[in-house]
């Protein structure tokens, strides 16, 4: 059976943490031991425990915590990851040389603000509620293309762009988020950093489940761009117990806008970013941020990273007729929520994820599951995703 608890989690404990036993031969065990688990004493018998953990557990901010080597040695887990080419990771650290390797959600940032843009081309409008129609097509469907230039071209050409972005073929389902998803399976190190020579890349899902609904007919390429010039905000985590996962995001948010505009921009203008900070739940600085940046023109906004941010502002932000692009949401309660067609995510949906975390521990030979989850819209939705995995 798989037991739980949740707890509010600190800044650190970013998900939810698995701890799992193999078989024991009995006995008592002892309680000392570092975090990663290991053999108790031999008068208890041997037993096995190991940690595994997901997105936001996974990663270098949660071993600048531990100050004794070895602390996290061997633990593992899942994060929404795709392999990343070196020269995407330079360009990041051209922007924030101070990343320290950690590229969490940039590749989903990058790929939101893409998509955007090219949605906002075929409609040649700014107008969110006419432009998020072109959304999900520009992903699935049509000629193949990776970057804003090259899909830029296919469009003044009068063709249909289907863009594989950098997190991965993208493919969206009809609820405006991937049918199929990459995962890296990461492993802490001595230093208790991720090892990166250890992690391996796995895929969940299946692209047969992307839209085959049409979008509606692209305007003529050489039509008048409607609206003026297209804004797009940002709801990212400069502070906050997220903020370990924003300066990636904020840098490719800075990265793809340079990249547009260096192609000619949307309609013939560069595109205008208006930064902002999502904070966390425990503060209103998220809807400050939205009521300035819809003030200011915005016609999308990219965030939030946390999926309960973004559900205290979605009414917000839909209401006003302004697309919210979050690059980091898992919580499955996005796939079914009534947005009014202007929400959409480049983050893999909880269900994948939950899928990917339970084969591993599955796979390792565990029989007896602890789950400690954040208790909030992510941390419980992707513990209730393991748990029925791993019962399944």
């Amino acid at each position: 059976m798989v037991r739980r608890s949740t707890f509010r989690a600190a800044a650190a404990a970013g998900a939810v943490l698995i701890l799992a036993s193999a078989c024991s031969s009995g006995g008592s065990t002892s309680s000392g031991g570092n975090t990663s688990g290991g053999a108790t004493s031999e008068s208890s018998g041997p037993k096995q425990v190991k940690v595994y953990g997901t997105d936001g557990n996974v990663g270098n901010a949660l071993g600048k915590e531990f100050s004794t080597p070895g602390a996290l040695v061997n633990m593992k887990g899942t994060t929404p990851l795709t392999e990343l080419n070196p020269d995407f990771k330079g360009r990041l650290d051209q922007i924030n040389p101070n990343l320290g390797g950690t590229y969490n959600y940039a590749a989903e940032t990058y790929d939101a603000g893409v998509v955007i843009a090219l949605a906002s081309e075929l409609a040649r409008s700014n107008d969110a509620t006419v432009f998020s129609k072109q959304i999900n097509g520009v992903t699935t469907g049509g000629e193949k293309c990776t970057d804003f230039a090259g899909c830029l071209k296919i469009i003044k050409a009068g063709g249909d762009p289907d863009y594989d972005g950098i997190s991965g073929p993208l493919e969206f389902v009809d609820a405006g988020e991937p049918s199929v998803a990459s995962f890296g399976v990461l492993q802490f190190g001595q230093d208790n950093m991720i090892d990166d020579s250890q992690t391996k890349f796995v895929t969940i899902g299946d692209p047969a489940n992307a839209t085959t609904q049409a979008p509606p007919a692209a305007a003529a390429p050489d039509s008048p761009y409607q609206g003026g010039q297209l804004t797009i905000g940002t709801l990212l985590p400069i502070t906050g117990d997220l903020a370990f996962l924003g300066p990636p995001e904020v840098a490719a948010a800075q990265l793809v806008i340079q990249d547009i505009n260096a192609a000619g921009g949307v309609g013939g203008k560069d595109i205008k970013l208006i930064e902002g900070d999502s904070g966390d739940q425990t503060t209103d600085t998220a809807q400050q941020t939205v009521d300035r940046e819809i003030n200011a023109g915005a016609n999308a906004i990219i965030g939030a990273a946390s999926s309960g941010v973004s559900l205290s502002v979605i009414d917000r932000v839909t209401a006003a007729g302004v697309v919210l692009f979050s690059p980091a949401n898992t919580s499955d309660q996005f796939t079914t929520y009534d947005d009014r067609g202007l929400y959409f995510r480049t983050a893999p949906p909880d269900l994948m994820q939950g899928q990917a975390v339970a084969n591993i521990v599955l796979d390792e030979g565990n029989n007896s599951i602890f789950i400690l989850a954040r208790n909030d819209p992510y941390g419980t939705g992707i513990a209730d995703v393991i748990e029925k995995n791993l019962t399944d």
